[in-house]
């Protein structure tokens, strides 16, 4: 391993000057620096960042929380991360929390371990007001920056997040132009705020349709595939005959389209179908999905930028990111 003294010793200086000249410091001159610089690259030298970080207080690692890299929705928005601190010059650990409250404590307390510079966090929704994991991070002061809206344990911290209510309003909003008037729904996660924030907006488009929300057409279903056919086989058992339905996701939307069309049902000549988040299943799903579009990898941009400015102390202000209608094939009018 080549040390910072090889180095010293074959470019004639001092350790210090070589410190100095490898962190660009001003009292080197540009040749010497620039010889030091050579000879460091011709000898294959790396820094050892232990040691750089016990000189500076900092690791120059960001950890980020996710609940899995198997969710589509999160493929885009860790690429944008991971190229956005690779660009500040950090390093990414990525730590997966399946949506469990336990493993998201287990995971942030590994990455508190490792020192890092700041979190990124999905959180795991829970219905409890306070948790004691996002207290300490508090009280650490380690700069946090949630992905998705805040929940009451973790109002404190800033987050970036999309316009969830606006995006779902277009979504029905968009059926009800058409003429449905008959719109199911298969809600999310009961205590993630943007499963409420969707279904908000849903039921604000029908009213102000002159519609009143009907419970008879709201199903529970959750965030992933299975649990879209699993309300949507419930939907269909009940006897429900919508013209059109509205998922709280993609993943629950393709579950739902999947059970549809085993059931003989036609997209959308019988039923039409929109989403919400724009996974690239949807777009090549074997009838196009009707979706909103989340801008994930801007959501990853500002995420990283946000927190630079905190570890940087500086203030920061943040706006939902918007949401925008994207229309495909598996919304039509209503049979006649």
């Amino acid at each position: 391993m080549v040390r910072l003294k090889d180095i010293a010793h074959l470019a004639n200086v001092s350790v210090m000057t070589v410190s100095k000249a490898l962190r660009d410091e001003p009292d080197v001159s540009d040749t010497t620096r620039a010889r030091i610089k050579k000879l460091a690259h011709d000898l294959g030298y790396v820094p050892n960042s232990s040691a750089q970080g016990l000189r500076t207080n900092t690791t120059k690692l960001l950890g980020l929380v996710i609940p899995s890299t198997l969710n589509p929705i999160y493929a885009r928005v860790v690429s944008a991360i991971e190229e956005r601190t690779h660009d500040f010059g950090y390093d990414l650990l990525i730590a997966q929390t399946q949506n469990k409250p336990e493993r998201e404590d287990a995971c942030l307390r590994r990455l508190l371990a490792r020192r890092v510079d700041g979190l990124l966090i999905t959180p795991v929704y829970r219905f409890e007001a306070e948790a004691r994991i996002y207290q300490e991070i508090a009280a650490r002061k380690i700069p946090t920056v949630l992905l998705g809206p805040p929940a009451p344990f973790c109002k404190s911290f800033p987050s970036i997040e999309t316009q969830e209510l606006a995006g779902s309003y277009s979504a029905t909003k968009h059926l009800l132009d058409f003429g449905h008037k008959k719109i199911a729904y298969l809600t999310g996660p009961p205590a993630a705020p943007w499963a409420h924030e969707r279904f908000e907006g849903y039921r604000r488009a029908l009213r102000e349709a002159g519609l009143q929300p009907d419970d008879k057409l709201v199903f529970q279903a959750g965030s992933t595939i299975e649990d879209g056919a699993r309300a949507t086989l419930q939907m269909v058992n009940e006897g429900c005959q919508p013209t059109a339905v509205q998922a709280v996701s993609d993943l629950v939307a393709i579950g739902c389209a999947e059970t549809l069309l085993q059931q003989g049902w036609k997209i959308p000549e019988d039923v039409s179908l929109v989403g919400f988040g724009n996974v690239l299943a949807a777009e090549y799903f074997r009838v196009p999905l009707t979706t909103v579009r989340q801008p994930k990898h801007r959501l990853g941009v500002a995420a990283v930028e946000a927190l630079m400015k905190l570890i940087r102390k500086e203030i920061v202000e943040l706006s939902p990111l918007p949401a925008e209608l994207e229309v495909r094939k598996s919304s039509a009018p209503p049979k006649s």
